[in-house]
C-alpha cells in the first residue's frame, strides 16, 4: 500500500510538472521564433487595411506579433484586444469596435497553482499544502482558459463575419488546454493519495481499539 501511495505522488508531482511546462510555453509564446513557440498563438487573423495593423496579426499571451510571430509589438498583460491597431482605426469589425481588456491576465494565477506542486518535496505538510493549492490553481486555471476561449472564439468569428480569414491557434490552446487536464489529473491522485491514505489510518486504528476491546472482556471472563 505505501508503494500505491507513493506512486500516486509521483504521479501527481509529475503531472503537476507537465501542467507547468505547457503554461511556461504558451507565457513564451512570442519570446522567440523558435518551434513551439513560433507556432504559438490564440488567433491569426487577417487584418490588412486597418489603420495601423500588420497585414497579418496574431495575439499570443503577452504580444500582438505579425506572421509566425515576427514583428512582436512590446509585451503587456492583459493585452486588449485592440492594440493590433490605431486608436478610432479604420476599417475593423464593427464587433471589435470599443474598449475591450483582455481574459488572458486571468491565466496568470493559474500559473502559481502549477508551480506549487514542488511544494511536494516538503513532505507530508508539503502534500497537503499542495493538494490545496493544486485545487485552487485548477478553479482559477478552469476560469481563465474557459475566458481566453470564448473570448478568442467571437474575435474569430467577428473577423470572419467581415470578410477576413482567421483562425485560432492549435498550439496555444493545446497548450492552455493541455496544462488544464494535467493539473486536474494531478490534483485528484494529490486527493487520492492524501484521503486514501486517512481513511486506511482511521480503519486500522478502529480495527485495534476493537480488538484491544475483546482481550480485555475476554481476560476478564
Amino acid at each position: 500500500m505505501a508503494a500505491g501511495r507513493l506512486l500516486l505522488s509521483f504521479l501527481a508531482l509529475l503531472f503537476l510538472s507537465v501542467s507547468l511546462l505547457l503554461l511556461w510555453f504558451t507565457i513564451l509564446s512570442g519570446i522567440t521564433t523558435t518551434s513551439p513557440l513560433r507556432q504559438t498563438y490564440f488567433l491569426r487573423a487577417d487584418t490588412s487595411g486597418i489603420s495601423g495593423a500588420r497585414p497579418i496579426s496574431q495575439w499570443t499571451y503577452f504580444r500582438i506579433c505579425g506572421l509566425d510571430n515576427t514583428n512582436c509589438g512590446p509585451s503587456r498583460p492583459g493585452l486588449p484586444l485592440g492594440d493590433a491597431w490605431d486608436t478610432d482605426a479604420s476599417g475593423v469589425p464593427p464587433e471589435l469596435i470599443g474598449s475591450y481588456g483582455g481574459a488572458q491576465q486571468v491565466a496568470n494565477i493559474g500559473t502559481y497553482g502549477a508551480s506549487a506542486g514542488w511544494l511536494a518535496c516538503l513532505g507530508r505538510l508539503g502534500a497537503g499544502i499542495i493538494g490545496l493549492v493544486s485545487f485552487v490553481g485548477l478553479v482559477f486555471l478552469s476560469v481563465a482558459v474557459s475566458l481566453m476561449t470564448a473570448t478568442f472564439v467571437k474575435t474569430r468569428n467577428a473577423f470572419i463575419s467581415d470578410g477576413r480569414s482567421a483562425d485560432l491557434g492549435a498550439y496555444g490552446f493545446g497548450f492552455s488546454w493541455g496544462s488544464w487536464t494535467a493539473i486536474e489529473s494531478g490534483a485528484k491522485r494529490w486527493s487520492g493519495s492524501t484521503f486514501g491514505n486517512r481513511r486506511k489510518s482511521s480503519g486500522t486504528a478502529g480495527s485495534r481499539r476493537s480488538y484491544d476491546g475483546r482481550r480485555v472482556k475476554e481476560e476478564y471472563a
